[in-house]
């Protein structure tokens, strides 16, 4: 069995049929669920991977996790393999990630895949900055959300440039998805550095939506 059939085998094992639909109808997804909770989901995929250190395998079985998934929590499973310890700093992450932001085109997928960015720009700054700068124009508004919020969790390693390039070419979006993102980021980001954001909301035009969230602690 390979490390795919067993993942796939381990997910449809835990499933639980009676809740399995109501996370369905709460995800709007065409795609059906075995019923595994997302923490489950990322156990067995440690579990079902553990003892491969190489990237090049790991990459595969991601990549085939997703494109090949007939449950949502099977591309739950692909995203965490982007996330486990071999793939840290792999530069070949990012394209697959885009991909599954591309193909996926949801908020669960994006809020979880924003975090390998944030990975990357602890490893390759300025590379990762210039992809995330040109993401913030994209035509497709899911690739910019995941620019607008690469850098959720970062704290005082934000870098406040950044955050306002990426922001900036889409504060007169009218996606409810963008205005979100943008709120939330400047709502972490003010966690550490409130008077930046401050001044930040009282010189750029914001939704009020994008204000009500950045300002909700301060």
């Amino acid at each position: 069995m390979t490390p795919v059939e067993d993942i796939r085998a381990r997910l449809r094992a835990a499933g639980d049929p009676a809740r399995a639909p109501g996370q369905q109808a709460y995800m709007k997804s065409t795609m059906p669920f075995y019923g595994v909770s997302l923490p489950e989901v990322r156990r067995l995929t440690r579990a079902a991977f553990t003892g491969e250190t190489d990237a090049g395998p790991l990459l595969a079985a991601a990549r085939e996790l997703w494109d090949g998934a007939s449950h949502r929590e099977e591309r739950y499973a692909a995203m965490h393999v982007l996330a486990l310890r071999p793939l840290k700093g792999e530069p070949a992450v990012l394209p697959l990630a885009e991909h599954m932001v591309r193909t996926g085109q949801w908020w669960d997928i994006t809020d979880e895949l924003a975090h390998r960015f944030a990975d990357a720009l602890d490893e390759r700054p300025e590379e990762t900055a210039g992809l995330l700068r040109r993401w913030s124009c994209d035509d497709d508004f899911w690739i910019r959300r995941v620019a607008i919020i690469s850098q959720l969790g970062r704290r005082d390693r934000v870098d406040p440039v950044l955050l306002t390039d990426v922001i900036e070419p889409n504060t007169a979006d009218r996606e409810f998805f963008i205005r979100k993102a943008i709120g939330w980021a400047l709502r972490e980001y003010a966690r550490v550095q409130p008077e930046w954001v401050r001044r930040f909301v009282s010189t750029h035009e914001l939704s009020p939506l994008s204000t009500r969230e950045a300002l909700k602690h301060l």
